[in-house]
């Protein structure tokens, strides 16, 4: 119910007479599948008529079997110590519905005629079976073998045995027997493998036998019918030629089978359940939402991060978890470092790590610092050349919460007076910008200078200019059905409500706050899943009004202001719901979202580089990074003020050494 990209389903066994629960649980599944496929045309069949399943949305892929050349019969029989020996295979996991006691039956008859002859059972016990008991099932058939007298003749190899091993025991057979007691069996892999690497096969006819080996192409017995299994294998141990034109007919006919032709029609399946589309999901009476995670916090972890810092700062991306270096470094996550780093101190956690790249990030900062304008320039290449003249209105919005950061949290004086230095003429550049998330971001860091000098004249001024220009460009757009401050949600979308909640607080403009509260609120629920996941916006289109909302590329940075945000909105009301949203967006780089993929490494402090449409985008680079641990933090922060433990700081510090 949760994803939003096209489902294929493929389905091992369809049953012909499924309980109430069964058909309810698999129609529910079908339901929400573009296309579904089965392995037999017999289940096609059943799918048609027991599920009212419409051809046109059925594939029939074959079970896949290994590309093997068809060797001479029983060539393998000496490195299993065999030689001089004729062989009977059974393989797989063993359990009763296998009849393998049967087959054990028709041995006595079999070795009369043919006393060179060894049945081989290769396959351990099913784990079920096996669940608080003895291998009961095993036993019962070593017994009937010896109360038989064919002790000597058969022989089990209790063992998983991996691909080649299993190859192996093939080419030393003569015939394959699959005695199951269930016509329901409507796939069985080794008869697959056993059928399409070219061997003789006597079986019972449940439904995938009947498909495979109906027209002659092996022996069909009776279920239970140990004696019809003696007759038939007699048959074909006393005739090479029947044997030999069997095999070569299954060998033929399996190469439709081989892995490589099955993958083509896999491929060919999913193009057209990408062509089909998304199908509509929602909850379903019965089908219950699945629970959100524990709240646990995992430990704070910066092993990723200094990986990507030097002594020039913050690296922009990584392939992997490797940085690259060709990509060098830019001012918007190097601000993002730094305000780590100020909020990693409040909370206690002023390490090596920590003081490394505080230090890193701020001296990158002072070098990106244009003076007579106020502005920072923001691509510097990793030989230290500036790629810009003038950073944008973004990246000078992102250096003002940075400073602001410094000056009202950090605990080091000297600190505080850099950062006031470049503060002041950063603000008033960025009253001048044009961008709505630069006034947001610039906000946000005067609102924190604040903290420590409430009576600075000049960035109240300009905090209540700029949220003023946020409430005014609300009040123009708004709408009741779209309350938000432009005809597109685009990126960093909290950041805006955020910015107005904090500067209609700090110039007691309650309307204002209300306004803020409004527009977060209508974000989170256009950024909620059906089951309650967070499921931002997507960079892929993102969200223009009177159009379809793109799902796909989501960003770690979403998540993260949309944690901030909410933990804003808690701190104004008091209302616990928001603690509730944000959580819910925190539990997003953990694996609680559409695709239930985990978007952060809780072992190293990296994440991903985002939620694409059908897995995560693998590398790690500083903007995704920093946003999981800003929202970890923030997190923390929460429990912290709450007065509940967090998890373990012990690992913050993860033994740094100074930039190079």
């Amino acid at each position: 119910h949760d994803l939003r990209v096209p489902v294929h389903t493929t389905l091992h066994t369809v049953l012909a007479r499924p309980s109430d629960t069964q058909r309810r649980v698999l129609e529910e599944v079908i339901r929400l599948s573009s296309r579904v496929a089965v392995m037999t045309k017999r289940g096609r069949e059943l799918l048609e008529a027991v599920h009212g399943v419409p051809s046109h949305r059925i594939d029939v892929v074959p079970h896949g079997i290994p590309d093997t050349p068809l060797t001479p019969q029983g060539v393998g029989r000496d490195r299993l110590g065999l030689a001089g020996c004729r062989v009977i295979l059974t393989f797989g996991l063993m359990s009763p519905n296998k009849g393998i006691e049967h087959a054990i039956a028709a041995m006595p008859a079999v070795v009369a005629r043919h006393p060179d002859v060894r049945y081989l059972v290769v396959g351990a016990t099913h784990p079920h079976l096996l669940r608080g008991r003895h291998d009961s099932y095993r036993e019962s058939l070593t017994r009937l073998a010896r109360d038989l007298g064919v002790e000597s003749h058969v022989t089990f190899h209790d063992r998983y045995v991996d691909t080649p091993e299993l190859l192996a025991f093939l080419d030393a057979a003569d015939i394959y027997v699959t005695p199951y007691l269930n016509e329901d069996q409507i796939v069985s892999g080794t008869l697959a493998y056993a059928f399409g690497c070219g061997k003789a096969v006597v079986s019972t006819p449940y439904w995938h036998a009947r498909e495979l080996l109906g027209d002659g192409d092996g022996v069909l017995v009776p279920f239970r019918d140990a004696e019809a299994i003696a007759s038939a294998l007699d048959g074909l141990l006393s005739d090479d030629a029947r044997r030999d034109a069997m095999r070569r007919r299954g060998y033929a006919r399996g190469r439709a089978m081989i892995w490589s032709r099955v993958a083509e029609r896999y491929a060919d399946a999913f193009r057209r359940s990408r062509s089909a589309g998304v199908v509509r999901r929602h909850t379903r009476a019965g089908f219950p939402v699945a629970p959100p995670p524990r709240r646990q916090l995992p430990p704070l972890v910066l092993d990723h991060l200094l990986r990507l810092t030097d002594s020039t700062g913050v690296m922009q991306h990584a392939a992997h978890d490797v940085p690259r270096f060709s990509e060098g470094y830019c001012t918007d996550d190097n601000a993002r470092a730094l305000a780590l780093a100020v909020e990693m101190e409040a909370l206690g956690a002023d390490s090596v790590a920590v003081r490394t790249v505080s230090a890193a990030s701020a001296a990158f900062l002072e070098h990106a610092f244009e003076s007579s304008s106020g502005r920072f320039r923001n691509f510097l290449s990793f030989d230290r050349r500036w790629l810009d003249d003038a950073g944008s209105d973004d990246c000078l919005g992102r250096a003002i919460v940075a400073l602001g950061g410094c000056i009202g949290r950090s605990q080091r004086r000297s600190r505080v007076q850099w950062a006031m230095r470049l503060v002041a003429p950063a603000v008033r550049a960025a009253v001048e910008c044009e961008s709505p998330r630069a006034w947001a971001l610039s906000i946000i860091g005067i609102s924190d200078s604040l903290r420590r000098f409430d009576g600075d004249r000049p960035a109240r001024r300009a905090l209540h200019t700029l949220t003023e220009r946020l409430v005014s460009l609300l009040r123009d757009t708004a709408t009741a059905d779209w309350p938000w401050f432009e005809t597109v949600v685009a990126y960093e979308n909290p950041r805006l409500c955020e910015a107005v909640i904090r500067g209609g607080t700090l110039v007691g403009d309650d309307e204002a706050v209300a306004a803020g509260l409004r527009s977060l609120t209508w974000l989170h629920a256009i950024q909620t899943s059906p089951n309650g996941r967070f499921a931002p916006v997507g960079c892929r289109g993102f969200f223009r009004k009177g159009r379809e909302c793109a799902a796909f590329d989501q960003q770690p940075i979403e998540a993260q202001a949309m944690v901030a945000a909410c933990l804003e909105a808690h701190g104004v009301t008091g209302d616990d719901a928001w603690v509730d949203r944000a959580w819910t967006a925190f539990e997003w780089f953990r694996g609680h979202n559409v695709l239930g993929l985990a978007i952060c490494d809780p072992s190293t402090g990296g994440c991903r580089d985002g939620l694409l449409v059908d897995r995560t985008n693998e590398n790690q680079g500083a903007e995704s990074t920093l946003a999981y641990l800003a929202a970890l933090v923030a997190m923390r922060s929460l429990r912290r003020s709450a007065g509940r433990p967090a998890s373990p700081v012990a690992a913050i510090d993860p033994g740094a050494r100074p930039p190079r």
